[in-house]
């Protein structure tokens, strides 16, 4: 485990458009923000509860905090946590590991065992 590892849920084809560009540059509501949206680890399930429970075909990217520079910032969001958000593009340098994520019975997000 690196605590270092900020996380990105986001459909899978969202992703292939990433790896064909050479970067990460939002998607749905962060662009509608004008910042992308990531999560810590501890945050990741819930976020993931919350916003994907149901949906298919998603996938859960690893990134390296310490690679984004100045474009990461930790602000407070939901009930006051900070979550880290990038005003820019997360260039495929800073993405550690993709993982493919599935669904529980239950329609819930299932995690990598390690992530």
């Amino acid at each position: 485990m690196n605590e270092h590892l900020i996380y990105k849920i986001l459909p899978r084809s969202h992703w292939e458009v990433a790896e064909t560009n050479g970067r990460f540059q939002g998607s749905g509501i962060d662009l509608e923000d004008g910042f992308i949206h990531l999560s810590t680890k501890a945050q990741s399930v819930e976020t993931a509860q919350r916003y994907f429970a149901g949906q298919r075909d998603l996938v859960l990217v690893a990134v390296a905090a310490d690679e984004l520079g100045e474009s990461l910032r930790y602000e407070a969001s939901r009930g006051g946590d900070l979550f880290p958000h990038v005003y820019g593009d997360i260039p495929l340098r800073a993405v550690v590991r993709v993982y493919p994520l599935e669904l529980n019975d239950d329609q819930s997000i299932r995690f990598p065992t390690e992530y």
